[in-house]
C-alpha cells in the first residue's frame, strides 16, 4: 500500500452550493477574476445557460478542460465526478494542468452529500484531495419561501461550513433576523455572512478545514439561547405552537421570533448534545455505529468532541451520512473540566432516541 500523501501537499477542495438563482456563478466569477495569486481549477455541474463567462476562456472548445486568461482551468462535468477527479490529477501529476485547488459548483437542485461523499469512497481521491468546506449561498429575498418549498434548499444548509446571504439589500432587517434565525435552527455549527454579488474577502471562504476533526467545534449560542426545555421537546416532535399558547410562549421564550420560527416545519434541523460525564467507548462506539445504520441516510453532517472514559484526551469525531472518523485531539488540560459536544444535522431525526441511547453510553 503506497502511502498517503501530507496534508499540506494534498490539493484542497471547496464545494460551492446554493439554490437556482441565489448567486454561486456570481461568487465564483469574482473568485476567478480577483488577482489572488492561486490557480483554480473549476468543475462546473450547473445546468442553465448561466455559467462562467466565455469570455474568460483562452479557448472555447469542445474540450471538457478548457484554461481560463488567468491560469486557471474549468471544466463541465459531462460524466462521472470521481472520473472527472482523476482526470485532473493524472493531468496535474503529468505537468499538463497546473492548478493549486478544486472549486465544485453543484447545480442549484443538488443535495452536496454525494459530492462530499465521493471524497471518503475512492483511495486515489481521497489520498489525493482534501475535502475544505461546503460554502452554501442563501438568497435572502427568496430563502424563506425555498426553505418552504425545496427539501434540497434545507439540505444545502445542512451540510455548510459557510453560509453567505446574498441580496440583503432587497429586504428589511426584520425578514433578514428571521432567516437568518432559521437558518441556525437548520444549522447551528455555520458561519453566517451577508455578501453583495460576491464582494466579500476570499480568505473567509478558502482553507476554512471545515471537514478537518481538529478544527473548533462551533456552535452558535443563538441556537442555544432559544433552545428552552418546552421549545427543544416541541421541536422534536414537530408541533407548531397553537394560536392557544401564544402569550405563554412570548412569556416563556422572551423571544418574540421564536414563534415565527414555529411555522417552519423544517424536514432538516439541528440539536445538539452536551454532557459533562465520560462516556463508555466501547457502548458509544455500538450506539453511533447503530445510529448510522438505520439513519444514515438522513444524516447530513454531524461533529463531536467527545469526554471518553480512560482517555486523558478529547475524541474528535465527525461524519456525512454513513462515514464516520474519528481522531485523538488536545490532552484536556488539568484547568479544564472534560465534556461532550455534538451536534447533529439532519432530516427529520428523533432526537429522543438519538439523546436516550447517548444517555446510556455514559458512565
Amino acid at each position: 500500500m503506497k502511502p498517503a500523501i501530507s496534508t499540506e501537499k494534498m490539493v484542497p477542495v471547496t464545494i460551492l452550493t446554493g439554490f437556482l438563482g441565489a448567486g454561486k456563478t456570481t461568487l465564483l466569477k469574482r473568485i476567478l477574476t480577483e488577482y489572488h495569486g492561486r490557480r483554480i481549477a473549476v468543475i462546473e455541474n450547473e445546468f442553465g445557460p448561466e455559467s462562467i463567462d466565455n469570455e474568460l476562456l483562452i479557448q472555447d472548445s469542445e474540450e471538457e478542460i478548457v484554461e481560463l486568461s488567468n491560469g486557471c482551468v474549468c471544466c463541465t462535468i459531462r460524466g462521472d465526478l470521481m472520473r472527472t477527479l482523476n482526470e485532473l490529477r493524472v493531468k496535474r501529476q503529468a505537468g499538463q494542468l497546473n492548478f493549486e485547488r478544486i472549486i465544485i459548483e453543484t447545480t442549484g437542485m443538488a443535495n452536496p452529500g454525494p459530492v462530499c461523499q465521493t471524497f471518503f469512497m475512492d483511495d486515489e481521491i481521497a489520498d489525493y484531495y482534501r475535502l475544505d468546506a461546503v460554502i452554501t449561498v442563501v438568497d435572502a429575498k427568496h430563502g424563506m419561501q425555498t426553505l418552504d418549498d425545496q427539501e434540497e434548499a434545507q439540505k444545502q444548509v445542512g451540510f455548510a461550513d459557510r453560509i453567505l446571504i446574498s441580496k440583503k439589500d432587497l429586504v428589511n432587517e426584520v425578514d433578514y433576523q428571521a432567516l437568518r434565525s432559521r437558518l441556525i435552527r437548520i444549522n447551528p455549527r455555520a458561519s453566517i455572512t451577508p455578501v453583495n454579488f460576491g464582494e466579500t474577502d476570499l480568505k473567509v471562504l478558502l482553507d476554512i478545514s471545515g471537514f478537518n476533526l481538529n478544527t473548533i467545534l462551533d456552535i452558535d449560542p443563538d441556537f442555544l439561547d432559544n433552545e428552552h426545555p418546552d421549545a427543544a421537546h416541541d421541536h422534536g416532535h414537530g408541533h407548531d405552537h397553537d394560536h392557544d399558547h401564544d402569550g405563554e410562549c412570548h412569556d416563556h421564550c422572551g423571544h418574540h421570533h421564536d414563534h415565527h420560527h414555529a411555522q417552519h416545519n423544517d424536514e432538516i434541523s439541528a440539536f445538539v448534545f452536551r454532557s459533562k460525564k465520560a462516556f463508555d467507548p466501547e457502548r458509544l462506539e455500538e450506539f453511533l455505529g447503530g445510529i448510522v445504520q438505520v439513519y444514515g441516510p438522513d444524516l447530513l453532517r454531524y461533529k463531536g468532541i467527545l469526554y471518553l472514559k480512560g482517555i486523558n484526551r478529547r475524541m474528535l469525531f465527525q461524519g456525512v451520512h454513513m462515514m464516520m472518523g474519528a481522531e485523538p485531539g488536545k490532552p484536556w488540560l488539568s484547568s479544564e473540566k472534560p465534556n461532550t459536544k455534538m451536534v447533529f444535522i439532519g432530516r427529520k431525526l428523533p432526537q429522543e432516541i438519538f439523546t436516550r441511547g447517548l444517555e446510556q453510553c455514559l458512565v
